[in-house]
């Protein structure tokens, strides 16, 4: 109350309001309280200013301005649910589900079967994807609305969509089929590369798509070339384990780190051949880009880069891990699907690293 009386009547410790954005804001204590101390005022002095340009960035983009309201976190929100229909399809095939609907479009004639058992797996699976094709399109119409100017965005965003239309349709004949080998493949290959789109736009829509750490990093070509050979090694091993998966050759070699108790094994069966093929490829890689990362932490002057580096490096030691522990523990469905979700994630930590470093310039 002491400082109250002292403040009527009397000029006041502390300015009452300052001016924050234009506008007044009153950061110094009311008159009927007590004052506030020094450093306390200053934090929450930042905290309206801080307040205060969020609030005009916001407003700025409700307008049309320069940065899209609704873009990036759509396709956040895609990428999200991309990852988690990867999954969706992992344990679909590890619980050996993929024929629990014998029909397509419809799972026994109808469109909402009863779930129980195989048909919850296999029918969410397909509901999931469905929904994404729902949600890719309105995010598309989303870029084409608050980015009318960026036709690369767009095209990429019908490319996308092309995407998924055709993989509904190798969903629709891996079924019709009873899961053929290639087609199987092929299903897992396009998710793959939808995803990875999905990467390359959700970085070129970033707030700032050339930041002056990208900018002025003399190693950029470096960490376009590491996300770029990571990219490409990731998703070369990712088809190889499909291939793996859907050959049933996932226990053709039953032991680790050894196969058949062996460094080399006999290469006289094409099960143990793929398998073998799938284990040397995962070390190549591991060594790659463990060794590629680590000259982007060092190298690189961004700092996201470096971040982004470090998460691929030590994902790939975890996958080479996953893969051991899933024949260790004969295929078992958490082990299996995380190895799956995991190479999704480094897939997409690689296009994110190569996509942030361009070649060219992004059109604004």
């Amino acid at each position: 109350m002491r400082a109250g009386h002292e403040a009527v009547g009397g000029e006041s410790r502390r300015p009452h309001a300052d001016r924050v954005g234009g506008r007044g804001v009153r950061t110094g204590p009311p008159q009927n309280r007590r004052p506030i101390p020094q450093g306390l005022s200053q934090r929450r002095l930042r905290h309206v200013q801080a307040g205060a340009e969020r609030h005009g960035g916001a407003l700025r983009m409700a307008r049309g301005g320069s940065l899209p309201l609704m873009v990036r976190p759509a396709l956040q929100f895609i990428l999200l649910w991309t990852l988690a229909l990867l999954l969706l399809g992992s344990v679909v095939h590890a619980t050996e589900s993929s024929l629990a609907c014998p029909d397509w479009p419809t799972c026994f004639g109808t469109m909402m079967p009863e779930m129980t058992g195989g048909v919850f797996w296999e029918h969410l699976h397909r509901l999931w994807a469905g929904a994404l094709v729902l949600f890719f399109l309105a995010a598309l119409i989303i870029v084409r609305r608050q980015l009318p100017g960026r036709t690369d965005i767009f095209r990429l965003g019908v490319a996308g969509l092309v995407l998924l239309v055709v993989q509904s349709v190798l969903g629709g004949l891996t079924v019709i089929y009873r899961l053929p080998d290639a087609i199987s493949t092929s299903h897992l290959a396009l998710a793959f590369i939808f995803l990875g789109l999905v990467t390359v736009m959700l970085v070129r829509t970033g707030p700032a798509a050339h930041p002056a750490s990208i900018a002025g990093d003399p190693a950029g070509g470096m960490v376009r070339r590491a996300g770029m050979w990571a990219a490409c090694l990731v998703f070369v091993q990712s088809v190889v384990g499909a291939l793996v998966r859907h050959t049933d050759s996932g226990m053709a070699c039953p032991d680790v780190p050894l196969c058949l108790g062996r460094v080399i094994p006999p290469l006289d069966h094409p099960m143990v051949q793929l398998h073998f093929l799938h284990r040397v490829l995962g070390l190549v890689l591991a060594v790659v880009v463990v060794t590629q990362a680590w000259l982007v932490i060092t190298r690189s002057g961004d700092p996201v880069s470096r971040r982004l580096a470090a998460c691929l490096g030590a994902g790939v030691v975890c996958q080479v891990l996953l893969g051991f522990l899933s024949v260790a523990f004969r295929l078992g469905v958490p082990y299996v699907s995380a190895h799956t979700l995991l190479a999704a994630t480094l897939l997409t930590l690689a296009v994110a690293m190569a996509a942030r470093h361009p070649a060219a310039a992004v059109p604004a």
